[in-house]
C-alpha cells in the first residue's frame, strides 16, 4: 500500500524530527526526510537532503540552544500538523519563546515537505541591540496589534 501513512509512525518520526533538532544531530535530522524533500519557511523554499542541512546550519547559526514543547498534534492519512511552543537560547544570551506550528507531508515514512510557520518578530525583540533597531521593532509591534487592543 503505497503512500498509506501509519498514524502512529508519523507521529514516531515527527517526534525523532524534535528530538534531534534539540540534540543538534544532524543525522538523525536527515534521516527523517526523504531524499527528494522541501521545507518551505520565511518565504523560502530549501530542496533535498541539502536543503535540511542549510535550514539546520542556519538554525544552530542563530540559536545556541533550543527545547520543544508540543501543543497539538494532529494526525490524519499522510499529514501531521504540530502546534509547539520554541524556547530556544540564542548565542547572545536571551532565551526567546515563540508559538509555532508546522505541517508534515510523509511519504514512505519520511517526510517529503515540511512546512514551518512562525512569526519572525518573536526573534526580532530580542536581537535587536542599538536604540534605533529597539524603536523600530517596537513600533513595529505596536502598529501591528492597533485596533485590538484597548
Amino acid at each position: 500500500m503505497e503512500g498509506k501513512q501509519s498514524t502512529d509512525e508519523i507521529r514516531r518520526v515527527a517526534m525523532a524530527l524534535d528530538n534531534a533538532i534539540e540534540n543538534k544531530r544532524l543525522d538523525a535530522v536527515l534521516s527523517c526526510f526523504a531524499d527528494d524533500c522541501e521545507i518551505e519557511l520565511l518565504r523560502h523554499s530549501l530542496y533535498g537532503k541539502a536543503g535540511v542541512e542549510k535550514w539546520f546550519d542556519w538554525l544552530f547559526k542563530n540559536i545556541r540552544q533550543i527545547k520543544v514543547q508540543p501543543v497539538i498534534i494532529m494526525a490524519e492519512g499522510n499529514i501531521l500538523f504540530e502546534e509547539f511552543i520554541i524556547r530556544a537560547r540564542l548565542h547572545s544570551g536571551p532565551e526567546v519563546k515563540s508559538k509555532q506550528s508546522e505541517v508534515l507531508v510523509f511519504e514512505n515514512d519520511k517526510i517529503k515537505c515540511l512546512r514551518l510557520y512562525f512569526d519572525r518578530l518573536d526573534f526580532a525583540d530580542t536581537v535587536a541591540k542599538d536604540p534605533v533597531s529597539k524603536a523600530v521593532v517596537s513600533r513595529i509591534l505596536k502598529k501591528s496589534v492597533e485596533g485590538l487592543t484597548d
